[in-house]
């Protein structure tokens, strides 16, 4: 195994790949290097002296400029390494490219949920969902009456009856960004096909009102989809037995639809990363491009969001959007984020985290570069906003912030029947209805945490798979997953806890 990774020939820094002392002697980029200090796993060496001033380069792109000079052997980090201005070729259009669609007849399929929309899904629950804090407490007792041990024994094609509750929905604008964004969440969730029955639950006061929700969503009551409020019903008790009522009559019903052959182009995987470390973007990202790909030439769909997550490298999105329209879009969904922060006191670049720091990311530009990895490689069809349905094939993108948990439930929303998180710190991370995948960018975490995470990526870096070999190895594990497979986060009992809308606007 290779102790350090030159991932371009521009590049003026490498990866160690495990710690390295001071005196050691190594070969890298076709000459000897004597390291000067101790440089850490997974951060980062130069490989030739770069002068104060001067820009750093890893991926081949930019990633910041020397605070002081620095020599070759010299460990870079956020001690030498800062932000600063660049130059972006945003190139509209210049590498988008016809995809190589495989044949219809020869495509991958999966076991699915058919639903009468025409919507396939991945599992089969019964949601409980909240317009306003104020019922989330009578969902969660609803819940809870079917979430004991054998109380849906009798009904094996049913996976789970979850309530999925938040802290807004009123003490809000009843109009505005905020609250359409809110609506757009709703609408989504009570239309997911990973559902086969919902309860929507609320209170009857409250500035999100069920009502609104049912007509501005142009839903109506039926055998498997109910609504109603607490005041209309008689308070909390009476609340919780209705409710208990309803989803007993959904039961039979749900547990009755059965999976059925359904090709891969029914399949819109979400793609996330967090607890990002320096190989994430050597591994489990591109290994993740590449899978995504894969699902994308069968006819699927790939969702790439968090959008202060590829700040400094939208110009790579740009370059491979499928029209200057499209482009445009992205580039004012930065403009946006840039003014959103402004005002909010934040800047774009106070990513990476702490954690990601650890990993040996040290800038927003070189956390941003590995990111987009898994993104891949087609054309990107698509810009929307948060929660917004998606209607293109291919790979598209969801404006979201960088938050996990939040970005992933616009993502579901907008109709990801499938989840691919990636790690390189561990993230502890699920999301029911959607089933979530862990892949882990090194061998030492998946050792370490070997039960939270589905698929090792470090085995590239072990030499022992290749990314193209890997990304298949994804993909076969995806459509596993899709037809029933648990995954590692379900197994553990994660999902209900990550419901999180995104919050615009002042609580009042």
């Amino acid at each position: 195994m290779t102790r350090l990774i030159h991932l371009h020939q521009q590049d003026n820094v490498a990866i160690a790949v495990e710690d390295i002392a001071a005196g050691e002697q190594l070969s890298i980029a076709g000459q000897e290097i004597k390291v000067t200090e101790p440089v850490g796993q997974m951060h980062k060496l130069a490989v030739r002296d770069i002068a104060q001033g001067d820009a750093i380069y890893k991926y081949g792109q930019f990633i910041g400029y020397a605070a002081a000079d620095i020599g070759a052997g010299q460990h870079v980090h956020t001690h030498n390494c800062i932000m600063g201005d660049f130059a972006k070729d945003y190139g509209f259009c210049r590498h988008a490219k016809p995809t190589d669609f495989i044949p219809e007849d020869q495509r991958a399929t999966f076991q699915g949920y058919r639903r009468d929309s025409g919507k396939v899904g991945t599992r089969n629950y019964i949601g409980i969902l909240t317009t306003v804090n104020c019922s989330a407490t009578v969902a969660k007792q609803i819940a809870a009456n079917f979430s004991f041990i054998g109380a849906l024994d009798d009904y094996p094609n049913i996976d789970g009856v979850i309530a999925l509750t938040h802290e807004s929905g009123c003490g809000m604008r009843a109009e505005g960004e905020g609250y359409e964004m809110l609506q757009r969440t709703f609408e989504g969730y009570a239309a997911h096909p990973n559902f086969g029955g919902v309860l929507l639950v609320g209170l009857g006061c409250e500035t999100m009102q069920v009502d609104g929700v049912l007509a501005m969503a142009g839903l109506e009551e039926s055998d498997r989809f109910k609504a109603y409020n607490i005041q209309d019903v008689g308070g909390t008790r009476a609340a919780v037995e209705q409710g208990v009522a309803e989803v007993r009559k959904m039961l039979a019903q749900v547990n009755d639809i059965q999976r059925e052959t359904c090709p891969a182009s029914e399949l819109t995987l979400a793609v996330q990363c967090g607890g990002s470390d320096a190989l994430s973007g050597v591994t489990a990202n591109p290994a993740l491009g590449v899978a995504g790909d894969i699902l994308i030439r069968n006819g699927g769909t790939v969702i790439y969001s968090e959008t202060p997550e590829i700040f400094g490298a939208e110009h790579l999105l740009t370059q491979r959007s499928i029209s200057p329209e499209v482009a445009e879009q992205l580039l004012e969904r930065i403009r946006w984020w840039e003014e959103y922060t402004r005002v909010n006191g934040f800047e774009l670049n106070n990513n990476p985290s702490p954690g990601n720091k650890a990993g040996g990311l040290t800038t927003i530009l070189e956390k941003s570069l590995g990111a987009q990895a898994k993104s891949g490689s087609t054309t990107m069809t698509a810009v929307y906003q948060y929660a917004e349905p998606v209607t293109e094939k291919g790979l598209v993108f969801m404006d979201s912030p960088g938050f996990d948990p939040v970005s992933v439930t616009g993502q579901v929303a907008s109709g990801a029947n499938l989840v691919a998180f990636t790690t390189g710190r561990g993230s502890a991370f699920g999301y029911k209805p959607v089933p979530s995948i862990k892949l882990c960018s090194n061998s030492t975490i998946y050792k370490h945490m070997k039960e939270d995470i589905d698929i090792n990526c470090g085995s590239v870096v072990d030499g022992e798979e290749t990314l193209e070999s890997l990304g298949e190895e994804i993909f076969a594990t995806l459509l596993r997953i899709a037809s029933g497979e648990q995954t590692k986060s379900e197994e553990l009992g994660y999902g209900e806890a990550e419901f999180n809308p995104w919050k615009i606007g002042a609580v009042v």
